[in-house]
């Protein structure tokens, strides 16, 4: 299963992205909405997972830009908040097009599990 994961957070990226290499995905990451824009031109992902608050494009901008353009598109958006909760970001997003979202910080099991169910069905 081909993921991408785009978050302008470069460790908890590298982490997230070894976490679910070591279940058998295969994970590229993007740092920012534009990033993922060209992979995404050129990459057929079976799930995108984008935080939402991010420099260049921000992930509500991405999401909008991926419904235009894969509009069948699996997509998981994440966000730790900013300068409003985390929630206030995360309706947005599912309002917009997002599949599922899920609150930083989540457990990796539990996006495992969103990824799974989005994908093939499992609960």
């Amino acid at each position: 299963m081909k993921i991408l994961l785009t978050d302008d957070e470069k460790v908890f990226s590298r982490v997230l992205q070894k976490v679910l290499q070591s279940k058998g995905y295969d994970v590229d990451i993007a740092y920012n909405g534009s990033e993922a824009l060209k992979l995404i031109e050129s990459t057929t992902y079976d799930v995108i997972v984008t935080d939402i608050i991010m420099p260049e494009k921000d992930g509500i901008e991405l999401i909008l830009d991926i419904r235009s353009m894969q509009p069948n598109a699996k997509i998981i958006a994440i966000s730790g908040g900013g300068r409003i909760a985390a929630n206030d970001h995360l309706d947005a997003a599912k309002r917009l097009g997002a599949d599922c979202i899920l609150t930083k910080p989540f457990p990796a099991s539990e996006l495992i599990k969103q990824i799974n169910q989005l994908v093939i069905g499992i609960p």
